[in-house]
């Protein structure tokens, strides 16, 4: 049974036509890792006083299921290090039974997988995505500063055992990890596992220079013809990956291209911070913070709606990512922990 959005609210459209049905929700900006691309090595989180309670999260998630998004995913920092969070996965897997909601999922670095794997999948969760950028266990320390690959590795074989479909997510990074992608196709595909790769973007101040570590997909795109045939196919995930099928192993291999051709005309997608700040375009500044609204009201979701309301109705046509050697600043200041990508 497939429930259709509450009639008693507006379903969400932006001011350029673009149906809202996505919802990625931050559910802490902790993280136990580092990597480079992602934050500094010694970063300042939160204060826990300032995060959304589990159940507060909860509501706000379901009323942007009551607003007509199909598709939720939970994130991070790390999401499967914030404590606790197996109670907001069973809470918001009701939406799932009742047919309101598509999809449940997550992305995560897969360091906690074997503890939580067996339990997400009996929330309804069926599909993952671990970030995985290097099969050298070395070269995995260097990138996320404190993660050990084999953590990981066991990570996802329990998420395999458990029935959960992996994707591997691999950012692409110039002089670290380019000449690594056939292995990593290699090492998805032979697991049946999906592998996407992803371009750095600007998003919080770093220690290094994001131009020296920026590598173009179409770089790696065109390297990789050179030795498999890529073949164009019409999956599409909900998100932004457009994919291909290499004929040579069978799998497909997904490309995320903010900078060197951005997806913006077809974004379907907001997202919510655990401070209850919405984010209508990953890369822009703009947002509206629903916590006031959501604690002022704790019995009436009227309030909630409107504010929403008002924010879809500001979403940008497309963000200002840029990465050269002029622009050295980030695009926008906050980290991508903050809003999980």
């Amino acid at each position: 049974m497939t429930l259709q959005p509450d009639v008693s609210v507006p379903t969400m459209i932006d001011p350029f036509g673009r149906h809202i049905s996505y919802l990625r929700v931050s559910v802490t900006d902790r993280c136990d890792f580092r990597c480079v691309y992602c934050m500094s090595e010694h970063m300042t989180f939160l204060p826990k006083r300032d995060l959304l309670s589990l159940e507060e999260l909860d509501r706000l998630c379901s009323a942007f299921v009551a607003r007509g998004v199909r598709k939720l995913r939970i994130t991070g920092g790390e999401p499967l290090v914030r404590k606790n969070i197996m109670w907001l996965f069973r809470a918001l897997s009701r939406h799932l039974q009742s047919g309101a909601l598509e999809e449940l999922t997550l992305t995560t670095n897969g360091s906690q997988l074997k503890t939580h794997a067996a339990e997400l999948a009996a929330c309804g969760v069926k599909r993952i995505n671990v970030s995985l950028d290097t099969l050298d266990p070395a070269k995995f320390k260097d990138i996320t500063r404190w993660g050990d690959l084999r953590v990981v590795m066991e990570g996802i074989e329990a998420a395999e055992r458990a029935g959960l479909a992996v994707k591997i997510n691999a950012v692409a990074l110039k002089d670290v990890n380019e000449h690594e992608i056939e292995a990593l196709m290699a090492f998805a595909h032979g697991r049946g596992a999906d592998l996407t790769l992803i371009e750095t973007m600007p998003l919080g101040e770093i220690e290094g220079d994001r131009t020296d570590q920026y590598l173009p997909l179409s770089v790696v795109r065109a390297r990789l013809m050179d030795r498999f045939t890529l073949e164009d196919i019409p999956y599409r995930t909900g998100g932004p990956a457009r994919y291909v099928r290499v004929k040579e192993t069978g799998g497909r291999l997904g490309f995320i291209t903010p900078l060197t051709h951005n997806f913006c005309e077809s974004c379907n997608r907001v997202r919510l911070t655990c401070t209850g700040t919405l984010y209508m375009c990953l890369g822009q500044d703009d947002a509206a913070d629903l916590r006031p609204v959501l604690r002022a009201n704790p019995d009436n979701d009227a309030a909630l709606h409107l504010a929403v309301t008002e924010a879809i109705a500001r979403k940008p046509k497309g963000h200002d990512f840029i990465i050269d050697r002029t622009t050295r600043k980030p695009a926008v200041s906050r980290h991508m922990s903050v809003t999980g990508g």
